[in-house]
């Protein structure tokens, strides 16, 4: 039957596009639907485009600061309509891709609304959603709304952001990052409530650009996820660009003025505190995209408002998948795409081995850059191991103090007994390329004696991973 499949996926952002791909590669003929763009959030309102903002604002920071180089730039200014521009440019240009990759790998593309109608059937109508740029109108070669067959079913349709009782977004002075990734002016003065990675890149692009910036977090590190060290030496350089950062801190009511909001926050002492400021961004996590699919309808079990899985994608129901950020956290592209190619893979009869989640990079894209895989120190010792910690400072790394930026810190994790690596957490220029490598290591289960034995070329930031590794056992040799 033409309308019958091995596959369809639901959701075309970085799980979904991904598994499609593999699924073809592996000679099933697969359809992916997708109801408002290609590439989901990651693409279209996330990684891809938040990234575009951040170069932006680094580079207008590089030029406020251009005497520190040697340089003049005494004539420049940041032109917000053009900033944007160029992030959805980026966007469309990704995007595109995308439909690209579908075609050439003769993936079939249904657009509309998906419903798991009955075991291995997928209806689809008509979208709700508005086609929005840069995939306005639909592309063309879509398939019809209608009644699909497929062997097996995989869920890829991500998250959205969490809205809060009483902070509902208005698209004018509470944003949700939607609203914060294309602003018609840049505010004088935003806060931000959350500073998760979202949060803190928000924060840290609007601060570039010159805006007064507030952040509020309800518990008692700025990017409490990342290790402790680490986390407090962020709050540091926040606070050094120009941001004020409140930790322990709740924010209860906000109260909506003439000239934009007023936030009423709890502080740790139990005072209250009235935060006035043109917009607030509310980056309080996201939800998962779980409603009308009809998974209760074939019995698909939820916890915690995300698809319960296995390790290979499975759901309690055979022939229905689930990847992504529907399937719960770490709420992160890269863990989707590799969560795909496994899911796939299994449908598909090779061997594979189940995610293992102490391997996920975390990258957090705001100035200064932070990093991390594996455990934190804490996590560590709060298992029962002895630990050895290796740390190194990037002043004492000829490239970093070049580049002119010398304020950073490598922190190595290892198993005492074994030489195992345990955790790498980083925060400093370039960062979020670096913590590559000790993730090859730690999926190679490399121990620190061959880290050590490993030449790291001169001079480059790498060299600040090995010296950690040799801090670790007290043989730093730059420090």
């Amino acid at each position: 039957m033409t309308n019958s499949y091995d596959i369809i996926i639901i959701g075309s952002g970085p799980g979904g596009y991904i598994a499609a791909i593999r699924a073809s590669q592996r000679g099933l003929k697969t359809a992916i639907i997708e109801r408002e763009h290609m590439g989901g959030i990651c693409l279209n309102w996330g990684c891809i485009p938040t990234k575009a903002l951040l170069r932006s604002a680094e580079v207008y920071d590089h030029m406020v600061h251009a005497k520190d180089y040697g340089l003049k730039a005494d004539k420049f200014s940041a032109d917000i309509d053009a900033v944007v521009k160029r992030s959805r440019g980026v966007t469309a240009q990704m995007a595109a891709g995308i439909g690209f990759l579908m075609k050439k790998n003769k993936v079939d593309v249904i657009w509309g609304e998906a419903t798991i109608s009955a075991r291995g059937e997928v209806t689809v109508t008509k979208t709700k959603k508005a086609i929005v740029e840069p995939q306005n109108p639909v592309p063309k070669g879509i398939l019809p709304i209608g009644k699909y067959k497929a062997k097996n079913i995989i869920i890829a349709t991500g998250a959205r952001p969490r809205v809060l009782p009483g902070i509902e977004p208005d698209n004018d002075k509470i944003w949700t990052y939607f609203d914060a990734m294309k602003p018609k002016t840049m505010p004088k003065s935003i806060v931000v409530m959350g500073s998760g990675a979202i949060g803190i890149e928000f924060a840290s692009f609007y601060r570039s650009m010159g805006v007064e910036v507030t952040v509020v977090e309800l518990l008692s590190n700025v990017m409490p996820v990342e290790d402790e060290e680490i986390s407090k030496l962020a709050k540091k350089r926040f606070e050094k660009r120009g941001m004020r950062i409140l930790t322990d801190t709740k924010v209860i009511k906000i109260e909506k003025t003439k000239n934009g909001i007023v936030a009423h926050v709890e502080l740790l002492n139990g005072k209250i505190e009235k935060i006035a400021a043109e917009k607030l961004i509310s980056a309080v996590g996201v939800q998962c995209n779980t409603e009308n699919l009809g998974l209760e309808k074939v019995g698909v079990k939820i916890e915690r408002g995300a698809i319960k899985i296995d390790g290979y994608g499975r759901t309690n129901i055979a022939g229905i998948f689930a990847i992504g950020d529907v399937a719960g956290p770490p709420m992160l592209a890269h863990k989707a795409e590799h969560e795909a190619v496994i899911c796939v893979e299994t449908i598909a009869g090779q061997k594979t081995h189940p995610l293992d989640r102490d391997k996920i990079p975390g990258c957090t894209y705001c100035d200064p850059q932070v990093a991390s895989v594996g455990m934190t120190e804490k996590a560590a010792k709060e298992q029962g191991r002895k630990v050895k910690v290796g740390r190194f400072p990037f002043i004492g790394n000829g490239k970093a103090v070049a580049l002119g930026e010398p304020d950073g810190l490598v922190k190595t994790i290892f198993d005492d007994k074994t030489g195992e690596l345990l955790g790498a957490h980083m925060i400093g220029t370039e960062v979020t390329e670096l913590i590559a490598g000790f993730v090859i290591a730690m999926n190679l289960e490399t121990t620190e004696e061959e880290l050590m034995h490993t030449i790291f070329p001169h001079p480059t930031l790498s060299e600040t991973m090995k010296e950690s590794v040799l801090d670790a056992y007290g043989k730093a040799l730059n420090m």
